[in-house]
Formats: C-alpha cells, sequence, structure tokens
C-alpha cells in the first residue's frame, strides 16, 4: 500500500512534528540513524518530498525497494517542488527530497539544507502542449496557442512550478507571452494541468511529457524545442536534518539501480548517468 503524508499545509502544526523528530534518539557519535543493540540498523519510516510528476514512478518502486529493505519504510508526500523547498526551509521532517527543477534544490543547497555530496541529477524530461483528445482546434506548435480560438491555457504557476517555469522560458522564447498572458490559468501541480486538458476544461496545457503519458484522455500536439527553456533536469539530495541518514542514502543509491532505472524508463524519464 502507498503511504502518502500531506504537508502542504506545513506550519503550527508542523513546529510540533519538528519538535518531536528533533527529540527521537540517535546513537551517540552515529550519522542520525538510530541503532539496536547489536549494532543492526534500527527501522526507519523515511518521508519522501517528491514532485508530483514523480508520483507514478515512485509509486512504482516503493513495493520493490521495501522488500528488498524490510527495515525501511517509505512515506510519500507529492507536490509541486517549490511548495517542497518551502517546506523543507520551514523545517518539515522530510528526508529526501526528489525536484523536478534545479532552482528549488540550488536555493536548499544555498541555505545549507542539504547533506553534505549527497545531491546527484538522476533524471530528464520533456516539456509538451497537450489538448483534449476530442480537440478540434488543430494545434500543432506552441505558437498555435495566439490564436484566437484557444481561450484558455492551463499551466503551473510560475513561482513555483518547474513546469510552469519551463512554460514561461518556452512562451518568452517564443515571443507570444505578452499574446497569450490572457489566457493563462494556473494552477499548483502538472496533475492539476493534466486533469483540466482530460476534462476539457480549458483548451490546451503544458507540462512534463511523462505525466501527459499517463491520460489517454489528451493528445500531445507539439513537444518544446529543448532550446526554448532550461535543461529539464530532475535532483535530488539527502534532507542535511534527516534523522535517517544512513536509510536515505540507502533509498538515494537503490534509485540507481537497473530496477529503478527499468521503472523510471517504462514512465518516460530519461535516466542521467
Amino acid at each position: 500500500m502507498v503511504r502518502r503524508r500531506g504537508l502542504q499545509r506545513f506550519g503550527i502544526l508542523g513546529l510540533s512534528i519538528i519538535l518531536g523528530v528533533a527529540c527521537r534518539p540517535t546513537a551517540p557519535g552515529g550519522d542520525g540513524t538510530p541503532t539496536s543493540p547489536a549494532g543492526e540498523a534500527a527501522p526507519a519510516t523515511l518521508l519522501i518530498g517528491a514532485a508530483v510528476s514523480l508520483q507514478a514512478a515512485m509509486e512504482d518502486i516503493q513495493p520493490e525497494f521495501e522488500a528488498k529493505h524490510p527495515d525501511i519504510t517509505l512515506e510519500y508526500t507529492f507536490a509541486a517542488s517549490g511548495q517542497l523547498q518551502q517546506q523543507i526551509e520551514q523545517g518539515a521532517p522530510i528526508d529526501v527530497f526528489l525536484s523536478a527543477g534545479i532552482p528549488q534544490m540550488d536555493a536548499l543547497e544555498q541555505a545549507d539544507r542539504l547533506l553534505p555530496d549527497t545531491r546527484k541529477d538522476f533524471l530528464s524530461n520533456q516539456l509538451v502542449l497537450i489538448v483534449p483528445r476530442a480537440s478540434t482546434l488543430g494545434l500543432t506548435d506552441f505558437n498555435g496557442l495566439t490564436q484566437a480560438e484557444v481561450q484558455q491555457i492551463s499551466v503551473g504557476d510560475f513561482g513555483s512550478v518547474p513546469a510552469g517555469q519551463y512554460a514561461e522560458q518556452v512562451f518568452s522564447n517564443l515571443g507570444i507571452l505578452g499574446d497569450i498572458q490572457a489566457k493563462l490559468i494556473f494552477v499548483n501541480t502538472v496533475r492539476e494541468v493534466l486533469a483540466a486538458v482530460a476534462s476539457n476544461n480549458v483548451d490546451a496545457g503544458i507540462l512534463f511529457a511523462t505525466d501527459a503519458a499517463t491520460s489517454d484522455q489528451v493528445t500531445v500536439a507539439a513537444t518544446a524545442a529543448a532550446d526554448l527553456h532550461d535543461p529539464i533536469i530532475y535532483p535530488l539530495a539527502v534532507v542535511n536534518d534527516t534523522a535517517h541518514a544512513t536509510a536515505a542514502l540507502t533509498f538515494v543509491d537503490y534509485l540507481s539501480k537497473d530496477a529503478a532505472r527499468t521503472v523510471f524508463t517504462d514512465r518516460g524519464f530519461t535516466v542521467l548517468d
């Protein structure tokens, strides 16, 4: 069973969680992971903060990882990378951060919130324009969004959603941002973009190719040229305040194993070496 934990409203309640985490016993002089009297790693529950676009892949990975590592339990919180960044900055007890964008990880690194030498780039993706499956607009490229028939375009928030930030770059580099600004409907995650387009509530949406592939109710009308936006890189890192550093490193290492790489590839990601 996939376990999720919601932290989007992290605040005063979250403070009590932090205090509880801070009071967890750890081995003297250890790395933050409690140990049993025999010196073996005690059972650990890891909270993985992952970008929404990783949800399907991470849920695929969980059962096999836990079968191979019965002493480690995974819990997930899925949100926009910018929201997860803010939660970590506010002290949310996230052990490992999987971001869909580099700026969010850069901000945490600059704030000294990452465990040294654990950051790495592990996946890449593509940005696509999607339309409802029954669309008759005939869109074949991003420039077509300027036509009068296109009235509403769903896109991730430019400030917190990496797919939205990449979309803004595409619009700006094509010189169409001013023309379509009034048509943009901003949402908090790529899954909300997908839902809006799949339900035919908007004319088009911009999101990652891997998300588009999860629905048969949308059609990919165009893929953004790579030179129109920054490279779409997914970095990961262990959070500096983790109480389970050894378990977190075990999980991060597993994501580079063949079993996990196969899951990512099957879900449409490009795995980075």
